[in-house]
């Protein structure tokens, strides 16, 4: 009867004792890295595994390199890369260009009812991707899309803006632009508005126009914010996959084909998974590349 008694009072005892205060923290976090393990940690290195194999299911068969060797000697692949460079070099400073000028006119105090012109800038970039890739879609059409109609008020013939391959590129660019200089220019304003007024007030005392101040205030001020917008739309557009596929599915003539739609097409297209992982490794170094180029670049 003591002994059972003496097990019953040691029992509540070793259950609390996973639970102590040390503890806690850690269980806390424990869902959260379960998450992480499953979901991010697992497909990684399964994705690594796929990128080294080649076949289907079960019947994987190791091949080593040969993906990547494959890779580096697909002409497709560097045609990819190329469209995505192109769009990436006109799109992303046309952009980030448009959307300093709109937050620093959203910004100035001569403006009226800034808070529904803010709201106004920001909306496209709340609209579904799929979504505002279809509307482009009907406004960038040669015979009844409204651009060209529009153009043709002005005596201008209509163009095939999805048809041939200088104007797919421009399309890709003026979607892209449509959609996020918007987000920028909210970031931006955000960044404006904490810079100190007092500072531009002493510039104005010694005698500083608007253009010095914008030089010597306003960008040193924003290079963080500057940098942050030009590494995340850098990692954007690398990853450049919704609006080619609904606009121009790659054509033509593979103009507006970039890695993530070339990765998508060998992935669930010919379900080729090996060579389409190899692509997503290849893409993840690019972005990491890039990435840290710029980081060295502005702290210079």
């Amino acid at each position: 009867m003591t002994l059972t008694l003496t097990r019953a009072r040691h029992a509540p005892a070793s259950r609390r004792s996973l639970v102590t205060r040390r503890n806690i923290p850690y269980l806390l976090i424990l869902p959260a890295v379960l998450g992480f393990v499953v979901f991010k940690a697992y497909p990684i290195v399964a994705a690594l595994y796929i990128s080294l194999t080649t076949g289907a299911g079960a019947a994987r068969t190791f091949v080593g390199l040969d993906n990547y060797v494959r890779l580096v000697n697909d002409p497709l692949f560097w045609t990819a890369l190329g469209n995505t460079g192109l769009i990436l070099v006109v799109q992303v400073p046309l952009m980030l260009a448009l959307a300093l000028l709109l937050a620093l006119g959203l910004n100035s105090p001569l403006v009226r009812l800034r808070g529904l012109w803010r709201l106004g800038v920001f909306m496209p970039s709340l609209t579904g991707l799929v979504a505002y890739g279809v509307m482009f879609s009907v406004i960038l059409r040669k015979d009844a899309g409204l651009l060209n109609w529009l153009l043709s008020l002005f005596g201008v013939e209509a163009i095939d803006w999805l048809g041939t391959p200088f104007w797919a590129r421009i399309a890709i660019v003026i979607a892209l632009t449509w959609h996020y200089t918007g987000y920028n220019a909210v970031i931006y304003l955000a960044g404006l508005q904490s810079i100190p007024k007092d500072v531009y007030e002493a510039a104005m005392v010694d005698g500083a126009g608007p253009l010095r101040r914008f030089r010597s205030i306003t960008v040193p001020q924003l290079r963080p914010i500057l940098l942050l917008t030009v590494v995340l739309s850098t990692i954007g557009t690398l990853q450049l996959f919704d609006e080619p596929f609904v606009l121009t599915g790659g054509g033509p003539d593979n103009s507006t084909l970039t890695i993530s739609l070339y990765l998508y097409q060998n992935g669930f297209r010919y379900f080729d998974f090996g060579y389409a992982a190899a692509i997503a490794y290849a893409l993840t170094l690019i972005v990491a590349v890039f990435g840290i180029a710029q980081m060295r670049m502005q702290k210079r």
